[in-house]
């Protein structure tokens, strides 16, 4: 048996904003946009990891409103969980996000734990760490 993970729900304030961050600035690639009455959702993907997406929406797409209330208020206060994303060019990609105006957290530098890393928050506040693969 195997198991893998297929997508990966990224709760976002505004969904256009996140996904020029996700897509412009980390260079994923828009898999699906669907719109659901006042609600989207758009994956994205990379060519490298073929079959897994990350999933854009609003704390309110697809929750009663009462989980949409604690999901934003989470969100809001910055406390969602870390996204930790590699890349064969730290540098590079370092460069490309910092130019895109995202709050930089952390410069490329070398993890007593192993991991050459940098980190960002998203337009959102959510903490985006970025390993050398």
């Amino acid at each position: 048996m195997t198991i893998s993970i297929r997508y990966f729900n990224v709760s976002v304030t505004d969904v256009e904003e996140s996904l020029a961050f996700y897509r412009d600035a980390l260079g994923l690639e828009v898999e699906q946009d669907v719109a659901s009455g006042d609600h989207r959702w758009v994956t994205l993907g990379s060519p490298a990891q073929p079959g897994l997406g990350l999933v854009l929406s609003t704390p309110y797409a697809g929750r009663p409103e009462v989980d949409g209330d604690a999901l934003q208020t989470l969100l809001t206060k910055g406390s969602m969980p870390i996204i930790v994303f590699a890349t064969d060019d730290l540098d590079g990609l370092f460069e490309r996000v910092r130019a895109s105006g995202a709050e930089v957290l952390q410069e490329p530098m070398d993890q007593p734990w192993g991991p050459r890393d940098c980190a960002f928050r998203d337009p959102s506040g959510t903490t985006i760490r970025i390993a050398a693969a």
